[in-house]
């Protein structure tokens, strides 16, 4: 036997026939009405009723189910996976600076979260940021390190409009056809091997990945290049299907410059603000993140600042002023009227 409760759930999921759920909306009893003529035009009257009761209803949970979900899927997150992110980097529109808004997102992929730079020639996961020195790290799924090899089946370029440039990274080719003294940099012809850091190639040899290979222990380094500083040719790439190598790139030697296995790899890039992020915005985003509250700007007027706090309010400052208890918590005080608030999660 089935129990139901009368709730707004019921009319939608409760599986009552149409005579008990008349009486329980209307508490009339059907099974006791005597005269039929009577019985049928009551039912009729209510089933009128309860198909202008039913809809409503419907509504009315729809909009409850979607306001529960906008409420638990924020626009804003101060992390991305293992990363901490300030400005000017956000998790979505309206957060962080919007001149990086369509080149870094943070998605979910392989069942983990990662922030991944897009670029014309694919997707790149950040493995770091340094908001000292403006640098970030990438690990192109092409790049091969010391302990695991990976073919080089795509360039890796940047985008020359984007607000990224090549950091100090050391790129190593490796399995170059010889001889290495003739790769340049096409189309200025400029050599990309530089021999001042054969002992690079030395030490790369060493490498499990590389030893998998087949490759001799200590071959002549005709077959490796050592290309540093690294530079991108006028499609802003990394030819590696024209230089016909496998690439790697190193960020730091570290303690020990001859073992390999202790080296940082990565792509480190150089990023730069402009344009909106004037010493103001500066200003006002330090002032932010000391509240607590996430930096952004209106998604309808990119020159306007914004402060996204965890409460759900989005202010001109900080988290600290610019609102009241009396405010409404979905829209923004340092804005006007019809700009809604994403709210931050923690």
């Amino acid at each position: 036997m089935v129990h139901c409760f009368l709730t707004p759930v019921v009319l939608l999921l409760c599986p009552l026939n149409t005579s008990l759920l008349l009486s329980l909306l209307f508490g009339k009893d059907h099974n006791i009405i005597d005269h039929k003529t009577e019985k049928e035009e009551r039912e009729r009257s209510q089933e009128k009723a309860l198909m202008v009761v039913v809809p409503a209803l419907s509504v009315f949970i729809l909009l409850n189910l979607a306001t529960a979900a906008a409420a638990d899927s924020p626009a804003c997150n101060p992390t991305c996976g293992s990363l901490q992110l300030k400005y000017p980097f956000g998790t979505g529109p309206g957060c962080g600076s919007p001149i990086f808004q369509s080149y870094i997102t943070c998605t979910f992929t392989n069942n983990q979260q990662l922030l991944l730079l897009t670029t014309h020639t694919g997707l790149y996961p950040i493995t770091s940021i340094s908001y000292s020195t403006q640098t970030i790290t990438l690990t192109p799924p092409s790049m091969f390190n010391c302990t695991s090899m990976q073919p080089s089946l795509s360039n890796f370029g940047l985008d020359w409009a984007s607000p990224f440039q090549l950091g100090p990274s050391t790129f190593i080719l490796l399995s170059c056809q010889p001889p290495t003294s003739s790769l340049t940099l096409k189309p200025s012809g400029m050599p990309v091997c530089d021999p001042c850091y054969s002992q690079l190639c030395a030490s790369i040899y060493t490498c499990p990945s590389v030893v998998g290979l087949g490759l001799p222990l200590f071959p002549p380094t005709n077959t490796c290049c050592v290309y540093s500083p690294g530079n991108l040719d006028a499609k802003g790439e990394l030819d590696l299907h024209g230089l016909r190598c496998t690439f790697t790139s190193v960020v730091s030697l570290g303690d020990y410059p001859t073992d390999p296995v202790q080296w940082e790899y990565g792509v480190a890039l150089k990023y730069s603000h402009g344009g909106l992020d004037s010493g103001i915005v500066d200003t006002k985003c330090k002032s932010c993140e000391m509240s607590d509250g996430v930096c952004g700007y209106r998604v309808d007027d990119h020159d306007q600042f914004l402060c996204v706090c965890k409460n759900g309010y989005n202010t001109s400052s900080d988290c600290l002023n610019n609102y009241t208890p009396d405010s409404k918590p979905l829209w923004g005080s340092g804005a006007s009227d019809d700009l809604p608030v994403a709210n931050l999660n923690r």
